[in-house]
C-alpha cells in the first residue's frame, strides 16, 4: 500500500478537504506539480485550475481553485485557495462571470502590472474553460 500524507484545502469560506492522500497534483504558477509523501519543503503560488487528490482509498477527488498558495512538506500539504469549489460544482457560467470580471478590470487597468495580471487570469480561466468542454 502506498504511503499517505495529510492534505488540507482551505478557501476563505471554508475547509473544502482534509484527509489522508497518496498524491496531489496542483496547478502551480509555473506549471502542474505533484506532491507525494516525503516531498522536500516547497512553496508555490497557484493559477486557476484543478487540484486532483488521490485518496488512500484509491478514489480521486478534484477541486477547482482560482489561485492561491501551496505549502508542502514531508508529511503534509496545505493549499490556501483564493476561492475553491468541488470540480463537479464548477459551471461554465461561473467561469464566464470570472472572465468578464477580469475583462472589466483589464479595460480599467492603469498600470502595466494590473493589465498583465488581468490578461494572465483571463488566459488561465480560458484554459480551464476548455478543459470542462
Amino acid at each position: 500500500m502506498a504511503e499517505t500524507f495529510t492534505f488540507e484545502l482551505v478557501s476563505p469560506e471554508r475547509l473544502l478537504f482534509s484527509g489522508e492522500v497518496i498524491s496531489v497534483i496542483a496547478p502551480g504558477a509555473a506549471g502542474e506539480f505533484e506532491i507525494l509523501k516525503g516531498h522536500a519543503p516547497f512553496l508555490s503560488t497557484l493559477r486557476p485550475g484543478f487540484v486532483k487528490a488521490k485518496l488512500a482509498s484509491g478514489e480521486t477527488r478534484s477541486l477547482f481553485v482560482q489561485g492561491g498558495f501551496a505549502d508542502a512538506g514531508p508529511v503534509s500539504l496545505t493549499i490556501l485557495a483564493e476561492s475553491a469549489i468541488p470540480a463537479e460544482s464548477l459551471k461554465r457560467e461561473t467561469l464566464e462571470a470570472s472572465i468578464a470580471g477580469f475583462q472589466d478590470a483589464l479595460s480599467h487597468a492603469h498600470s502595466d502590472e494590473s493589465r498583465y495580471r488581468a490578461e494572465t487570469m483571463i488566459a488561465q480561466l480560458r484554459e480551464v474553460e476548455a478543459q470542462i468542454g
